[in-house]
C-alpha cells in the first residue's frame, strides 16, 4: 500500500482550479459585492424599471443617500428589501 503526500501548496492549487472551474460553469464573474451601489446597479440587480426604484425610495421601502444627483443604495439594504419580500409571498 503506497501512501501519497499532500502538501499546502498542492490544496492551494487545486483550489485555484475549482474556483475557476465553479466560475467557469456559472459563467458569470465572482465578485464580492461593493457597499454601496448606483441606481443603474440597483436596477440591473432588482431588474426594476427607473419608476419602480423611485417608488420604493418614495415609499421608504429602500433606504438611499443622495450625493449631488446621484443616487446611493447600501447593498445590505437592497438585500433586506429581497428577504422582506420573499416573506410576504
Amino acid at each position: 500500500m503506497s501512501a501519497e503526500v499532500i502538501t499546502k501548496e498542492d490544496l492551494e492549487a487545486f483550489r485555484v482550479e475549482l474556483l475557476s472551474d465553479i466560475k467557469a460553469l456559472l459563467g458569470t464573474k465572482i465578485e464580492p459585492a461593493k457597499e454601496w451601489l448606483k441606481t443603474s446597479e440597483v436596477r440591473a440587480l432588482l431588474k426594476v424599471s427607473s419608476g419602480t426604484l423611485q417608488n420604493l425610495r418614495i415609499c421608504g421601502q429602500l433606504k438611499y443617500s443622495k450625493i449631488g444627483g446621484t443616487y446611493y443604495y447600501r447593498h445590505s439594504e437592497i438585500m433586506k428589501l429581497l428577504q422582506n419580500q420573499t416573506k410576504s409571498l
